[in-house]
């Protein structure tokens, strides 16, 4: 018989479905074949959390649950996914700083029991380990975009486009004109963080030689800057083109009719063309040719 004041912590199992465990900025929600992770949207929530919304996570995707003593009176339940099961993850590389990391919650240090409990019951569900022969978490959903410093970067789900920015983009990039990468054609993403020097996002394509050593002067890639490819929007948009890479889904026929632009767009650009030429960036061949380019576009 129990005494007076004892407490019964945890009334039923985990297998039962819609257990909650709320912590800061997120609450797992258990089920019988997955963890459901929803994540607040208050201001001191990380905008990485607010940006993805939610993530279901299968059981298959997960190989392991930790829980360790966290900063300033609280505990942290962390779920490690196997490598390659989440194209948010593998496109970060480990980049992500702790309080970004969207597989932690955080607990006051009084709920450690509770969070113990479920991470026992959680890890004798678990019967995957190893590499991941495929993404087994949902990528974010497209229509993606974002602006870096040299140019915006789009993904309608079938291509990746980037157009520049006359006041960023270097005279590599403006010779080589705006660019449309099909998924087809890629065979991988490089995501260096906006929060690290020298941050790019930059395509990997298939039978491509060597890219350039820098970014800024690589038509594949853009480049960061302060402001400019927040975490928030540049890695989702990373993992979803890295993931459809990897699904490498048939790219549906498009149009090869060339759509207008803006006359104030082409004047401007060609005005940059002018600028480049005349700085001696671009020789008189070049300025002909791109100028002729740009005038065939309106």
């Amino acid at each position: 018989m129990r005494g007076e004041g004892t407490e019964k912590l945890v009334p039923h199992t985990m297998s039962r479905m819609g257990d909650v465990l709320a912590g800061f900025h997120a609450a797992w929600e258990f089920g019988s074949d997955s963890v459901l992770i929803r994540y607040e949207r208050g201001i001191r929530t990380p905008k990485l959390f607010q940006a993805l919304g939610e993530r279901r996570v299968p059981l298959e995707a997960i190989e392991g649950v930790t829980l360790a003593p966290g900063k300033r009176g609280t505990v942290v339940l962390r779920i490690e996914l196997r490598p390659g099961a989440d194209p948010l993850m593998e496109a970060a590389s480990g980049q992500l700083k702790e309080s970004s990391d969207p597989y932690r919650l955080v607990l006051p240090a009084e709920r450690e029991t509770l969070a113990e409990y479920y991470a026992d019951e959680l890890r004798a569900q678990l019967t995957e380990s190893g590499p991941a022969e495929r993404h087994l978490v949902a990528a974010p959903e497209v229509p993606l975009q974002f602006k870096a410093y040299d140019g915006k970067a789009t993904f309608d789900g079938t291509a990746v486009a980037f157009r520049w920015f006359w006041t960023g983009a270097s005279s590599a990039k403006w010779k080589a004109g705006d660019q449309r990468f099909p998924v087809g054609e890629l065979s991988g993403v490089e995501w260096r963080s906006p929060e690290v020097f020298e941050g790019h996002l930059r395509l990997l394509r298939r039978d491509a030689g060597a890219p350039p050593a820098q970014a800024d002067q690589d038509p594949a890639a853009v480049v960061f800057g302060l402001g400019y490819g927040p975490v928030h929007e540049s890695l989702p948009f990373a993992a979803a083109v890295l993931a459809a890479v990897r699904n490498c889904a048939p790219v549906p026929a498009v149009s090869t009719a060339r759509a207008r632009r803006d006359p104030a767009d082409i004047a401007e650009r060609i005005r940059h063309l002018g600028e480049l030429h005349q700085a001696g960036l671009v020789t008189d061949e070049e300025f002909s040719s791109k100028k002729a380019e740009l005038l065939a576009e309106l």
